[in-house]
């Protein structure tokens, strides 16, 4: 086996291949080559720098890392749609081609039987295979749906190059039989479903204790009292630090002071002089 090499995955696969008959699925390989072909030539990425392996239903490229990522995107985003409209536009409703494709980065290694290994090729295949972009492709117009992976968006999609609209890809995370996978979704995310903010490993944040009141089962802040049997919105003090409680019980001073012989405090009753903040004349 070949070492490891660092490589740009494209996969591009076929709706529905498998409900063709045999003649529709040889005319669907012919227009699936074609589409490909003319992406990467129209990307400037010739055959010296890609490796083909045919899945049937669908391709995988194995694309130099020196081979411009960016043109690559640009070409899909572009010349895939078109090529899909000029063909379905001749082509019968059985012989419609409608596409899923992926872009990632990683590294591949080529074994003894010309096979491709690698983890990154793995989770590009995931995502081909993922419910979430089969779904998408349904509700294209344009026969088209892409998502790239993680690698691919930091590097080049969310510098928002000429040609690559960042505000059109929308985080995703998509199941898989190895666990949740990040991606970013080209176009409307199925459903309506806003997964923009959502990351593999993160937490939710425990009782939405982001704003300026305290999330459920927080201590109240100094200086605030809370009311027993009140519920769990916590009471601040009135102007002077003193909160009564009118159904019984007791008295909190936020920072005040109790000078006398305070005998006899109970029940929310206060026998003595109470001094109000840091001064003031005795209560």
């Amino acid at each position: 086996m070949t070492d490891p090499v660092s490589r740009t995955i494209l996969l591009l696969d076929i709706e529905k291949y498998s409900d063709r008959d045999d003649v529709e699925q040889a005319y669907l390989r012919r227009m699936l080559y074609d589409i490909t072909d003319r992406a990467l030539e129209s990307a400037g990425i010739d055959e010296t720098l890609r490796l083909r392996a045919d899945r049937g239903d669908s391709v995988m490229e194995l694309i130099d890392a020196n081979a411009s990522v960016t043109a690559l995107l640009r070409a899909l985003l572009t010349e895939v749609p078109a090529q899909l409209r000029a063909v379905n536009r001749m082509a019968s409703n059985s012989a419609q081609i409608r596409l899923r494709g992926v872009v990632a980065t990683g590294y591949v290694a080529v074994d003894g039987h010309g096979g491709w290994v690698g983890s990154d090729l793995n989770h590009a295949c995931r995502l081909l295979d993922a419910q979430l972009l089969r779904a998408a492709l349904r509700e294209r117009p344009d026969d088209f749906a892409l998502c790239v992976s993680e690698g691919v968006h930091a590097g080049i999609v969310r510098h928002d190059h000429p040609g690559i609209p960042a505000t059109d890809f929308h985080a995703v995370i998509v199941d898989s039989k190895n666990g949740p996978l990040r991606a970013w979704l080209y176009g409307p995310v199925p459903g309506g479903e806003d997964h923009s903010d959502t990351g593999v490993g993160e937490a939710p944040v425990p009782g939405g204790g982001s704003g300026d009141r305290p999330a459920p089962g927080q201590a109240p802040r100094t200086g605030e009292a809370s009311v027993p049997g009140g519920g769990d919105t916590p009471q601040r003090p009135a102007q002077g630090g003193v909160v009564f409680n009118l159904n019984g019980g007791s008295v909190s001073f936020g920072g005040s002071q109790v000078f006398g012989d305070q005998h006899g405090v109970s029940g929310g009753q206060v026998t003595g002089d109470v001094h109000l903040g840091n001064g003031g004349e005795p209560a």
